[in-house]
């Protein structure tokens, strides 16, 4: 996939947000039970899988690498990809014994088979629906056989256009997409659904919740 207008804008709003995201997320986890819950089963498959056992996995779009350095807490080999330099150098500042890249996930330098998981924690969400098969395979590429998949995305069908957020001016688009239509993409790009779960919205979230694993075959 080629650098296209959208990650241009993604880039730059995540630049311009990132020190106050980073301090008006960065205790999010701690209030929420439910995706710890399936953060600790997701880490659980990757340490459990023969394939995937002993392998990295790639939290894809870290931002400021709290979710990176969760699950380094869960007992995995994580490191963080970020399109945003000003994300990578807060979370490298944030934990500095965890490694933190700028890089796109839609062409990782990640080889071919080698991760035993992939963590995209919302960080589909500014991908236009029809760019999604080619980032899913990107996703299916770098994982070896066994390994997981887990997908954080807002349920719905629409397109929100976001012009200010955390404080700052931004340039983003956020889809919402259908969990049915979301696995059936990670199906053509090899990837199985395992499980599927959609919680309702909860404090100044405005639509539902979802989550999604899924296993390359």
């Amino acid at each position: 996939m080629t650098e296209t207008s959208y990650l241009h804008s993604v880039r730059a709003s995540y630049d311009a947000v990132a020190v106050d995201y980073a301090r008006l997320l960065g205790a999010e986890l701690a209030g929420k039970p439910l995706e710890r819950s399936l953060l600790a089963a997701f880490a659980e498959y990757v340490r459990g899988d023969q394939a995937g056992g002993g392998r990295a996995v790639a939290d894809l779009g870290c931002g400021p690498g709290r979710v990176t350095a969760h699950l380094d807490g869960l007992g995995v080999r994580a490191f963080g990809v970020d399109l945003s330099p000003a994300m990578v150098a807060v979370a490298r500042r944030s934990y500095p014994g965890l490694r933190f890249e700028v890089g796109s996930m839609t062409a990782l330098d990640v080889a071919d088979g080698v991760l035993g998981g992939v963590l995209a924690w919302y960080s589909t969400v500014h991908t236009p629906p029809g760019a999604l098969p080619e980032l899913f395979a990107e996703f299916a590429r770098v994982l070896a056989p066994g390994g997981y998949l887990l997908v954080a995305f807002k349920a719905g069908d629409e397109r929100v256009r976001l012009e200010h957020a955390y404080g700052h001016p931004v340039d983003l688009d956020v889809y919402r997409t259908p969990p049915g239509t979301v696995a059936g993409l990670l199906a053509g790009a090899g990837l199985a659904e395992v499980a599927r779960l959609v919680r309702e919205p909860e404090g100044p979230e405005n639509c539902p919740q979802a989550f999604l694993l899924a296993r390359k075959a």
